[in-house]
């Protein structure tokens, strides 16, 4: 496949869908990013019940076990970690964020301590500041070759740290999300075509450079002749790969292995839509949940915490030429505004032209 160099293309698809959809497309000659795309779906292991769940993590981890002597985990207040952690042997390191900044993490604190005294792991936090995005930030957007999500930082912190403790492995749950259903308001109706493109975009690069280019190709191939979507099909692969790509990331660049055991699995039965839209998003996983901890009442579903919405709170916005200058900052989220952030940063390191 023919490479191109297209530096305002790469911006249109970093503020869409926070990564470069075309693998061909790059922002510089001497730079060329790589999108994860995970474990392909001939080689996943079919799961129908929690009890399969159960089982292929357990093997997971006893091989594991076979290979490693010091396995850590990334430790949220989630059931997707929770469950995770029940697998380690007592005195492992879990690792939780925390920041001074706001109580963004407050939750995720309370719950992953309970967690750790229930297991006997040993509890290590995490904490993140704009000092962490500063120094972290260029050095993910180098090896990444494009701007970078917000979450990266953190992990790659995290990475830093755990392998100062020792652990030669850390174990993270992110894939469930989108194996068992667990966006739940992606999921929340069969969309329109139209509807679910403005619904889905988290930047409309329209709106935010000088010239913005097309990138509705990402949906093409999953419209409808009846006028709606596959949204299934772009949950299980294009939002994947932008989650997935972080992770990988974050890791590689610590130069720290990781497993996402939830990575295997595929349901061997069409996912039960009318079960998550009446309140139970993923709901193999909070019958695993349930099994593992019976005194505990499950969580409900929370994204990872990052505290850009108080970092970002009263910046003014981009002022390279890339961008429109008439951005209404006070209508975007702490996370848009950090890909604007990461967006201007890139180019203020990498731009030669």
């Amino acid at each position: 496949m023919e490479r191109v160099i297209d530096k305002d293309f790469c911006l249109s698809s970093y503020l869409a869908f926070r990564y470069i959809f075309k693998d061909n497309y790059d922002f510089y000659e001497n730079m060329h990013h790589i999108t994860y795309k995970g474990i392909p779906n001939d080689k996943r292991l079919l799961v129908k019940t929690a009890h399969d769940i159960d089982l292929g993590i357990q093997k997971q981890f006893d091989e594991l076990y076979e290979k490693y002597d010091k396995v850590g985990i990334l430790l949220s207040g989630g059931m997707d970690s929770a469950i995770l952690a029940t697998y380690l042997k007592p005195g492992s390191n879990a690792y939780t964020f925390r920041t001074k900044l706001s109580d963004s993490f407050n939750n995720d604190i309370v719950r992953s301590e309970a967690y750790c005294k229930e297991l006997g792991l040993r509890h290590i936090y995490v904490d993140i500041d704009f000092d962490d995005y500063k120094k972290y930030t260029p050095i993910l957007m180098k090896t990444k070759c494009a701007p970078v999500h917000s979450i990266e930082p953190q992990l790659y912190k995290a990475a830093l740290i755990a392998k100062e403790y020792g652990d030669e492995i850390i174990i993270e749950g992110d894939e469930s999300d989108y194996i068992f259903g667990g966006m739940d308001q992606l999921l929340s109706k069969d969309w329109q075509y139209e509807d679910f493109i403005k619904r889905y975009i988290y930047l409309n690069p329209e709106n935010i450079l000088n010239h913005p280019v097309d990138i509705t190709d990402f949906f093409k191939k999953y419209k409808l002749e009846d006028g709606k979507i596959n949204f299934w099909g772009i949950m299980t692969h294009e939002c994947t790969y932008e989650s997935l790509s972080s992770y990988h990331n974050a890791f590689n660049t610590a130069d720290m292995l990781y497993l996402d055991p939830y990575s295997i699995f595929e349901m061997s039965e069409k996912i039960d839509l009318s079960r998550i839209r009446n309140g139970e998003p993923k709901y193999l996983i909070r019958e695993l949940y349930s099994k593992k901890y019976s005194k505990f009442e499950v969580p409900e579903k929370l994204p990872m915490p990052r505290p850009v919405d108080i970092i970002f709170k009263d910046w003014t916005g981009p002022k390279r030429p890339e961008f429109r200058q008439d951005i209404d900052m006070s209508k975007l989220t702490g996370n848009q505004k950090w890909q604007l952030w990461c967006a201007e940063l890139f180019l203020d390191l990498f731009d030669k032209q």
